[in-house]
């Protein structure tokens, strides 16, 4: 997982986005509408980056479609130290 977090967080296109959304997510879940207004970024760029974390285990989601709600994986709270690690490098 820790080889995951670090090339979904850092080694892609889109990495300072994902860590933004983890952020919040580790903070409170939250459905893709209140991330985008939190973020001040598209709804759909927040759904393209929560599918990519929840392809590579990394969130969670909870609910339907529209409405669900995502939190970090097990995973991912498994590895927050790895996390941290990479939002101190990021910052």
């Amino acid at each position: 997982m820790e080889a995951v977090l670090w090339y979904v967080l850092t080694g892609t296109r889109g990495g300072e986005n994902r860590v933004r959304i983890l952020r919040m997510l580790e903070a409170q879940p939250r459905n893709a509408n209140q991330l985008a207004e939190k973020l001040d970024l598209d709804y759909k760029t927040v759904r393209h980056h929560l599918d990519v974390l929840l392809d590579n285990d990394v969130v969670q989601r909870s609910g339907d479609d529209y409405g669900a709600v995502y939190l970090p994986s097990a995973r991912c709270r498994a590895n927050w130290e790895t996390v941290e690690t990479i939002i101190e490098r990021i910052d």
